[in-house]
């Protein structure tokens, strides 16, 4: 008798805890069915008490910039060689890539080569991003790095001397 007594108010708030789990307002399944939710996969509309709201689609990364961040670790893990082989040769960039792209990517393969002692590529490197866009520039605090600072300020001041390349 005893171990009914007990097990009665225990029961009591199972049933009760399941009962009320089941009950929702309709503005808590509004929320639920929200077209911003992260578990909704597809980027067709989604209908909404009657109204048609379009569900974001998330951005994938292009090969371009898959590339340029495995570049980029590369750099970062101090594999120099591997990043500018990696960069260099990287077809989804270069093949009519996105231009800022690929200033960063020289970018990076120049500090590569400046770090590898082969300071000539590295100011090959930014003669061809200030081909590219005459206005490129250094962040204040890579301009003043004691390996690629001198070379890029002598490609800049090289490059102001030589007509930019236009494209069409």
């Amino acid at each position: 008798m005893k171990k009914i007594v007990r097990t009665i108010p225990l029961v009591t708030i199972l049933l009760g805890s399941v009962m009320v789990s089941g009950c929702t307002t309709p503005e808590s399944m509004d929320t639920m069915a929200s077209p911003t939710s992260t578990r909704l996969k597809n980027t067709s509309p989604t209908k909404i008490n009657e109204q048609t709201v379009p569900t974001p689609s998330i951005a994938l990364p292009t090969s371009d910039v898959t590339a340029l961040k495995e570049g980029i670790a590369l750099y970062g893990d101090g594999d120099y060689n591997g990043a500018i082989k990696r960069l260099s040769t990287a077809d989804e960039i270069w093949a009519g890539g996105f231009r800022p792209i690929q200033l960063d990517v020289l970018k990076y393969i120049a500090f590569s080569y400046c770090l590898t002692a082969r300071q000539t590529l590295c100011r090959a490197q930014f003669e061809k991003a200030l081909k590219l866009n005459p206005a490129f520039d250094l962040a204040p605090g890579e301009k003043g790095h004691p390996l690629w600072g001198p070379i890029f300020e002598r490609a800049k001041k090289k490059a102001k001397t030589i007509p930019p390349v236009t494209y069409p």
